[in-house]
């Protein structure tokens, strides 16, 4: 056998730990603690604990670590530690990071619950964040100080999927010592090259196509072990953000079919987009993987893929999105993403609806804006469903 397996294979194999029954699926191990043989056992796991010793949930479990390993392998990353959510991923990556009188630059672009973390929360602490436009590397070369402590960015961002040069702002943040942190959710793990081009820090909701049916909540955040062992690990194990076991066993379940789902979702975006290019009741389609969009040779050159998401701008506005979103038959309007059901949402009303109208009309976010997360049916009932709608 091959020392080097392909990804697909390891997200079937990897990682796995079986009981003393052999089972072939995982195992769940439902437990908050675990058992010591004598007092001196245990003073010995708390002092040191092992690879595939355990002392209490919060700071790992056998389900959690076989996760772990797996997208791990899928990502490239040395280690990865799991946690309750993406928002948990998110902050505690930032929180153990920082402290008082550190300095970040973000890009302005980001999901709503990103910028309440660095616009509210960080500054009540001491930190210091200035915000750039993404895109520009000039924005970032003057925001950037021999004391920044990090940068943060979105790779594809949310809702208006701007793709950020991954490579050229992780060499202006290395030049100055920054860590370089990117939220790659849009992109999803499997046309995923950020660690190869630069980024130190990976973040994912894994609620999204790394469980891929709209199931639970989760994330995990992937780098280098030293990183993730003695900076984020004592964070999130104090602070309560860790994954449960049951959760951690459905992401797994998941990892064996990311790779077939997010490929066969990116495929019908592309197609979808390439035939409303042009559509005469859309003001712009946005989607990476097409010659139209302004950072397509960026895609091409950076990414493995161009994602499951795209985004129609409608010239009638609010009223327009509207009505095509409620004449929708196939697919469902909420606002999660990376479902294997397609999935429709308003931005402006909804997942950015907090957002002051000067800072949606800065980031893009109209209110035309209809944010489609590309599922699994097929993609010429999804076609005729859109078509219809339109009509």
């Amino acid at each position: 056998m091959k020392d080097i397996l392909k990804k697909r294979t390891q997200m079937v194999h990897g990682g796995v730990r079986r009981s003393q029954y052999s089972e072939v699926s995982e195992a769940i191990f439902l437990t908050q603690g675990f058992v010591y043989e004598t007092a001196e056992h245990a003073e010995k796991r708390f002092l040191k604990t092992g690879e595939d010793e355990f002392i209490y949930a919060r700071y790992g479990n056998p389900t959690v670590a076989m996760f772990e390993e797996r997208v791990a392998l899928l990502e490239g990353a040395e280690a990865a530690f799991a946690t309750a959510s993406g928002m948990a991923a998110v902050y505690g990556t930032l929180s153990s990071l920082l402290q008082s009188g550190d300095h970040i630059v973000a890009s302005r672009a980001l999901f709503s619950s990103c910028l309440y973390v660095l616009e509210k929360l960080l500054p009540k602490f001491g930190i210091h964040v200035t915000f750039v436009d993404g895109l520009d590397l000039d924005q970032w070369r003057n925001a950037l100080r021999n004391d920044t402590k990090a940068v943060f960015f979105e790779t594809i961002s949310n809702p208006t999927l701007e793709v950020i040069d991954i490579e050229a702002v992780s060499k202006l943040a290395h030049a100055v010592g920054a860590t370089v942190i990117v939220d790659n959710v849009f992109v999803t793990p499997v046309f995923s090259n950020a660690i190869e081009l630069g980024a130190d820090v990976v973040v994912y909701s894994a609620t999204k196509h790394i469980d891929g049916q709209g199931r639970l909540l989760g994330g995990v955040v992937l780098g280098q072990k030293e990183f993730i062992t003695k900076t984020l690990e004592p964070f999130l194990k104090h602070t309560g953000g860790a994954m449960s076991a049951f959760n951690a066993w459905v992401m797994l379940k998941g990892l064996e079919t990311i790779e077939l789902r997010v490929r066969a979702q990116a495929a019908s975006a592309k197609r979808i987009s390439q035939n409303l290019h042009g559509h005469p009741k859309l003001r712009r389609v946005i989607y990476p993987g097409h010659a139209s969009h302004p950072q397509n040779a960026l895609v091409e050159r950076q990414l493995k893929g161009s994602g499951t998401v795209l985004t129609l701008d409608f010239k009638g506005g609010r009223k327009a999105a509207f009505s095509f979103l409620n004449s929708i038959k196939i697919g469902v309007i909420s606002n999660n993403l990376g479902d294997s059901k397609s999935i429709y949402t308003h931005p402006a009303t909804t997942t950015h609806q907090r957002l002051p109208d000067d800072q949606k009309r800065i980031l893009g976010i109209t209110p035309g804006l209809v944010r489609l997360s590309v599922g699994l049916e097929d993609s010429d009932d999804l076609l005729d469903d859109i078509l219809q709608s339109l009509r």
